[in-house]
């Protein structure tokens, strides 16, 4: 009896020392890769003949729930599940200069955390950086081209003021 006894408090030993281990690794690697990073896709961007056409053809057949500006969906964020985030998707008049220097026909914007720390660090990398942060209500903006010419737009989201914004245009989101 005192052998298993033994044993038991090894393992319960064994498994909290473990257990304690694995969180002090894993809050260290979450602290360490929380800061200039992206942290997901914030919208998808392209040209078009007709923006207009084109986003009646979306709701229409797919049931996107579009706007004047394209469609937004919605979700909770997986590192707090009581966080709301949003991705957006449009279309662009395939005249729009938006996207330049690339000639590219679309643009991905990815959601980033501290902006001011990855600018730095794409410095130091030598990328391209084509323009200054934007700040707005619901965040912050920012153009970096990447190695094939392709135009990326970064974002650190101001989540709870986009989806004022959101509110206040009337648009719905798509959940």
């Amino acid at each position: 009896m005192k052998k298993y006894s033994l044993t038991i408090l090894v393992i319960a030993i064994s498994f909290s020392f473990g257990f304690a281990f694995n969180s002090i690794l894993s809050n260290r690697s979450q602290g360490q890769t929380k800061t200039g990073r992206v942290t997901g896709i914030g919208g998808v961007f392209f040209k078009s003949k007709d923006p207009v056409k084109l986003r009646e053809w979306y709701k229409t057949n797919l049931g996107l729930l579009t706007n004047q500006y394209g469609a937004v969906f919605e979700w909770f964020q997986g590192a707090d599940s009581t966080k709301k985030g949003f991705t957006t998707w449009g279309a662009f008049k395939e005249t729009t200069k938006y996207f330049e220097p690339s000639t590219k026909d679309y643009m991905i914007n990815y959601r980033v955390e501290n902006l001011a720390e990855l600018l730095d660090a794409l410095k130091k990398n030598g990328v391209t950086i084509v323009d200054t942060v934007q700040t707005v209500d619901y965040g912050k903006f920012v153009h970096i081209m990447d190695l094939e010419g392709n135009s990326v737009e970064l974002w650190e989201p101001n989540d709870i003021e986009y989806e004022k914004l959101g509110k206040q245009l009337g648009a719905k989101t798509i959940k």
